[in-house]
């Protein structure tokens, strides 16, 4: 175990890169952001763990970058943007849409051509409110809006 790391995590140097990454000994998953918090495997309910989490974005003009592969210039209002994710979540939760065919259509993040899929993230590594909100799902539950700097969110984690 390197010294000065949280406990449970050990660093190792990639053999194609040469940068550190750090590896989760409980879990095995790897990250290349130093850790912060001890390793756990409790699936994010403690304050170390990762979950594993679809989501779907839709900026509006007052977006850190109000642009995306979708949209050149985002010109809607904060209001559109929620009433917009409004509408996505009542379809997937109806059954109307699965989230990962909404996220690939209507999704401003590059993750939308993976249906959303964001992967595994620990704490520390998305803005706060959508961590927040990540961790404190269930698997398979799906958020009510999360705002952050990014635009407007609906979260679903997946693991």
């Amino acid at each position: 175990m390197s010294s000065g790391l949280p406990s449970g995590w050990s660093s190792k140097v990639s053999s194609k890169t040469g940068r550190t990454y750090y590896v989760n000994d409980v879990t095995k998953e790897t990250q290349w952001e130093v850790p912060t918090h001890p390793a756990t495997g409790d699936g994010g309910h403690g304050r170390g763990g990762t979950v594993r989490c679809l989501h779907l974005l839709v900026k509006h003009r007052g977006s850190r970058r109000p642009s995306s592969w979708k949209e050149q210039t985002v010109t809607r209002s904060q209001e559109e943007a929620e009433a917009m994710v409004k509408e996505f979540r009542r379809r997937i939760v109806s059954g109307e849409a699965s989230f990962e065919q909404l996220a690939e259509l209507e999704s401003h993040c590059n993750s939308a051509k993976r249906g959303g899929d964001l992967g595994a993230f620990g704490r520390g590594q998305m803005q706060p409110p959508f961590e927040e909100a990540a961790f404190a799902l269930q698997v398979g539950e799906i958020s009510d809006l999360v705002y952050t700097d990014s635009g407007v969110h609906i979260i679903k984690r997946v693991a």
